[in-house]
């Protein structure tokens, strides 16, 4: 029996959703929206912040890097810049969430 886990992992790799920058992208997120926190942003900006900077990155990626050059396909380029994204913006609302115990 495949363990699903295991297999949505390879799926990932595989596809291009992970790759060696992924976690570059979370680090990223939680940098970005911790900085943004102390200057002062609310959760909802801090995470804002972090989309709007990503969205930039991976605009700025397609200028340098190109799609297929560096993907191979443009699928393979839309499921690692989607990746990307997530993770950041994920790993950006992690680190606005209350502590625990304001957790209802």
């Amino acid at each position: 029996m495949n363990n699903p886990l295991a297999t949505f992992y390879s799926w990932q790799v595989s596809s291009g959703a992970l790759d060696g920058w992924t976690s570059y992208h979370l680090a990223a997120g939680l940098f970005i929206a911790k900085v943004a926190q102390w200057l002062g942003c609310s959760d909802l900006w801090a995470v804002l912040w972090v989309l709007i900077i990503g969205i930039a990155w991976e605009i700025f990626e397609v200028y340098v890097e190109g799609t297929e050059e560096t993907y191979g396909t443009k699928k393979r380029w839309a499921i690692n810049t989607a990746s990307d994204i997530f993770v950041e913006v994920a790993a950006a609302w992690w680190m606005v969430l209350p502590a625990g115990s304001l957790i209802g």
